[in-house]
């Protein structure tokens, strides 16, 4: 019997955690054969190389290496890389996940071969047109043959755009990934040995979106809501942070213990242990909600509604 063969498209910290579930399930299933598309867009080796060996996630048999500044070139050439890709290996079926960049090139270039394109995490909406995630999660379903939402509000949402066929209520892959990581986490990861910190004696902080790092009275802003706090902040530094903090003169307070990126076992530990999360990452916000740790996140919309409904995440409004 000809194994079917699937392509699948990953460029974020995120993804590669929700590819890693899937992929162990596709390694032991013989009618199924996977190719991992990297299209570079965390390219940082603590965001991205780490992710791949801790999860034990099979090596991209292509890595695009795709790292446009802006947000037209850097789709406009992954479209084009995955589209060579696709020619090439004439897949079954291509799979994205989220609402990156690396998504909608993914799910555009498939869906112009007439390729099946399965999106994970469909019908999310923020319903905030002005961050570049949300239009990439709305023309990747609008494109999708099959779409998997992880919420009722999710399929609710697909249906008010007239989206009805290939609709699947399947939950969430990044629940699985915590259920099957956070044991790991525990017995592996020794972050709070090596930082010197007991559990639920900080706060976990990530920042890293545009519209709170490129726009200097923003970065000031919550540098000094971190400096007011006065309890102890653990924040993994992203690259595009460090980047602006340089750029705009910017120093963190002493209360915040600035460290590298993090692998996801790592994340998990600190996580986990946290007194509470601030974040403006969608991935770190819903890992906090599965965690039960309560979670401050610096926006002010959500496409996780169900984190805020639930009572356990606040946005600044």
């Amino acid at each position: 019997m000809k194994k079917k063969l699937i392509v699948t498209i990953v460029g974020a910290r995120p993804q590669f955690i929700k590819a890693a579930a899937l992929s162990r399930i596709f390694k032991n299933h013989l009618e199924i054969e996977e190719i991992i598309v990297h299209t570079g867009q965390h390219y940082d080796a603590m965001m991205s190389d780490i992710f791949f060996d801790e999860l034990d996630i099979p090596k991209p048999t292509y890595f695009l290496n795709v790292q446009e500044k802006f947000h037209g070139q850097m789709t406009g050439r992954m479209l084009g890389a995955i589209e060579d890709i696709l020619i090439k290996e004439k897949p079954d079926a291509l799979i994205v996940y989220g609402d990156t960049n690396s998504t909608l090139a993914g799910a555009l270039a498939a869906s112009k071969l007439h390729i099946p394109v399965i999106h994970i995490e469909a019908g999310l909406r923020s319903y905030n047109r002005l961050m570049p995630e949300e239009i990439n999660r709305v023309l990747t379903d609008h494109v999708s043959d099959l779409l998997f939402c992880p919420t009722k509000t999710a399929v609710a949402n697909l249906i008010k755009e007239g989206i009805t066929k290939g609709v699947y209520l399947t939950g969430d892959v990044m629940h699985d990934a915590i259920l099957e990581n956070l044991k790991i986490a525990k017995t592996r990861s020794g972050i709070l040995q090596k930082l010197n910190i007991k559990p639920k004696s900080y706060i976990y902080a990530t920042v890293h979106r545009a519209e709170n790092t490129d726009k200097e009275n923003n970065l000031r802003d919550i540098i000094e809501a971190f400096s007011k706090t006065r309890e102890t902040i653990i924040l993994p530094i992203h690259p595009r942070t460090k980047k602006m903090l340089d750029k705009f003169n910017l120093v963190m307070p002493e209360n915040v213990k600035v460290i590298d990126p993090v692998g996801y076992l790592d994340s998990l530990s600190l996580m986990s242990n946290a007194r509470k999360i601030v974040t403006d990452s969608g991935g770190v916000q819903k890992e906090a909600y599965f965690l039960k740790i309560p979670c401050l996140t610096l926006r002010n919309k959500t496409e996780w509604v169900e984190t805020v409904q639930d009572g356990l995440e606040k946005l600044l409004v």
